[in-house]
């Protein structure tokens, strides 16, 4: 399908990541206007411009945004003179002590890294619904969740690595989505939707050995490519998911079943 996004203004925060770089182009192709945000512009600009986006085209706006900041989330949105009919938070705050296996994790990392990542996504869901009670325009907010969020991690896919799934992790993505129904109901107006895409794991350059073991778990696909996690995103910001809310999507080629 083409022009999905055709008149709407969409906010990608977290723009100069591995999912948000790739969903900003994506956005632009479906004709979107876009604002791109992160907590550095020019790291974000390169990285975009590595992947063919004009930034200089006239349909993306770059914003300097610290999600981590309730100051600077509540500036953003009271700065805006252009309508923003939806948002997608594909942000990944964390600290530098963040991916330790479970005895190794301490109280205050944990709780530091729940604040990080959960408080942040909290905060700007918040403010997203703000906005649109202020504005009282149609507004589809996508949070990025994970199959992680839904079932029990399988660790034997991590045999021969240094690598694990943080509990942190597991612990903040099972969160968003109940923050997700609590927000919907809460503002309980249709016109305001919020729902997650929950990826399986996103292939960014991880040992072999891993690869291939996480491979035995799907259907044959394996790690996913970041351009396969799109098509759900701009599904539940389009207009073809009008009744859509409060869900969960899993792209996972059978992970998790």
């Amino acid at each position: 399908m083409e022009n999905l996004l055709s008149n709407k203004t969409i906010l990608v925060v977290g723009a100069g990541g591995l999912l948000g770089s790739h969903l900003v182009p994506a956005l632009l192709k479906q004709n979107a206007t876009v604002i791109a945000a992160d907590i550095s512009l020019d790291p974000m600009r390169e990285r975009l411009a590595a992947l063919g986006v004009n930034t200089l085209e006239g349909k993306l706006t770059f914003s300097e945004l610290d999600i981590t900041n309730e100051a600077s989330v509540k500036r953003f949105f009271e700065e805006q003179d252009d309508q923003i009919d939806g948002a997608v938070n594909t942000t990944y705050p964390r600290n530098k002590t963040y991916g330790k296996h479970f005895f190794d994790v301490s109280l205050d990392s944990f709780n530091e890294n729940l604040s990080l990542h959960l408080g942040s996504a909290f905060l700007f869901t918040q403010q997203c619904a703000v906005y649109f009670k202020r504005e009282q325009n149609p507004f589809s907010l996508v949070n990025i969740s994970s199959i992680y969020g839904v079932v029990a991690p399988k660790f034997e896919i991590y045999k021969n690595t240094n690598m694990t799934t943080p509990v942190e992790y597991a612990a903040i993505k099972s969160a968003i989505l109940h923050l997700n129904k609590y927000v919907a109901s809460y503002v309980n107006d249709s016109r305001f939707r919020i729902n997650s895409v929950s990826p399986g794991g996103i292939f960014d350059h991880q040992p072999e050995v891993f690869l291939q073991a996480y491979k035995n778990k799907t259907y044959g696909a394996g790690m996913l490519d970041v351009e396969k996690t799109l098509g759900p995103i701009l599904f539940l910001l389009s207009e073809q998911s009008t009744n859509v809310t409060g869900q969960n999507l899993i792209v996972d080629d059978g992970f998790s079943i």
